[in-house]
């Protein structure tokens, strides 16, 4: 790595925040990129990919150990786990490692960028106050996103770093085999249910159809990562970031079921973990049929977060307003986002 520049280390590489924001630095002539995974990637120009075990204290120090040119570090990585409490202890504990291996080595770090989400505002547990802002008061804990974003500014007293804390609402971008991709599995379950012959439903609770919500866009998201990790006045701040219009699934799902060529019906409740649980037959016979890319059903399947999204029967959405009065003023339409993310899955062979 040069010792000119900025060096971004990218960690969760291989998610769909961590790929967009690594397509993003990669436009740019002045930055060089590490990108941490445990599955790793393919070195490409400026790109550099390192596969390492977030959790293993001795692989994470290895691995970082020789990367001293770091200047930012922007970390989107995520361990799931069954319960809310149950995700404290890993995601805090990855954070950990790599602070202690990048502070250890690199004189020059300027920026820690974190990512988080709505569920900073308690938008998993329920009806919460809307619109979220950055300014609202944390709740009872289990919140690892809470514990993340306190060990950073912890940690950064008397220190010359600076940090961020990043909050899109649901992310829409391309990975494979990234258990939050929404877009996709919208995309997967739209092209078993024309392949079954049948209409297409919205699957989620009864309310959630007429709720108000939000997305933020993959691309949008990444060059407002690098905005706030850049821009002196961003130091230390909070921002939601999102695609700046709100819809509701009643007049989105007509618009995604007319893009794949579907007859519209009545909401169902359903369970997608549970319907689509015995689709992988019928999804490796679509690919053989349709020419598709050679990729595991389990790859493309996100059926629990799906689920987890459509259960959302009350509003979901935050005051975007910040990140405009500090400067940033890019904005994204969702159903543009959507039929752009359609056409690229086609394109990539994940879809007919």
């Amino acid at each position: 790595m040069s010792k000119q520049g900025k060096v971004a280390l990218v960690v969760g590489a291989q998610g769909v925040i961590g790929r967009n924001l690594i397509d993003h630095l990669s436009t740019r002539d002045d930055w060089q990129v590490i990108g941490l995974s445990r599955r790793g990637g393919t070195d490409e120009g400026r790109v550099q990919h390192i596969a390492v075990d977030l959790l293993d204290i001795d692989d994470t120090r290895a691995k970082l150990g020789k990367l001293d040119q770091v200047t930012h570090v922007f970390y989107a990585a995520y361990q799931d786990r069954s319960s809310w409490a149950e995700l404290v202890p890993p995601n805090v504990a990855m954070l950990t490692n790599v602070l202690d291996a990048i502070e250890a080595v690199a004189p020059r770090l300027e920026h820690i960028s974190l990512m988080q989400g709505y569920k900073v505002y308690g938008g998993h547990l329920g009806p919460f106050k809307t619109p979220a802002r950055e300014t609202d008061a944390a709740f009872m804990p289990p919140e690892f996103m809470h514990d993340q974003q306190r060990l950073l500014e912890q940690r950064q007293q008397g220190r010359a770093w600076s940090w961020s804390a990043i909050r899109p609402a649901v992310v829409g971008g391309f990975a494979l085999g990234n258990p939050m991709n929404l877009a996709l599995a919208i995309a997967v379950y739209a092209s078993i249910s024309k392949e079954l012959g049948l209409p297409l439903r919205f699957p989620g609770k009864p309310g959630a159809y007429d709720r108000l919500l939000e997305m933020t866009d993959a691309g949008l998201l990444a060059r407002a990562t690098v905005w706030a990790a850049t821009e002196p006045r961003c130091a230390n701040q909070a921002f939601n970031i999102t695609n700046g219009d709100l819809f509701r699934w009643n007049e989105m799902w007509p618009f995604i079921a007319d893009y794949f060529g579907l007859e519209l019906a009545p909401p169902l409740p359903l369970s997608l973990d549970t319907v689509m649980a015995d689709k992988e037959p019928l999804w490796h016979a679509m690919g053989e049929r349709h020419g598709l890319a050679p990729h595991a059903y389990a790859e493309v399947s996100s059926w629990r977060f799906a689920d987890f999204v459509f259960s959302w029967d009350y509003d979901m959405f935050g005051d975007g307003s910040k990140a405009r009065r500090y400067g940033f003023h890019e904005h994204v339409e969702t159903k543009a986002m959507f039929a752009r993310l359609f056409d690229d899955f086609r394109r990539r062979k994940i879809i007919p």
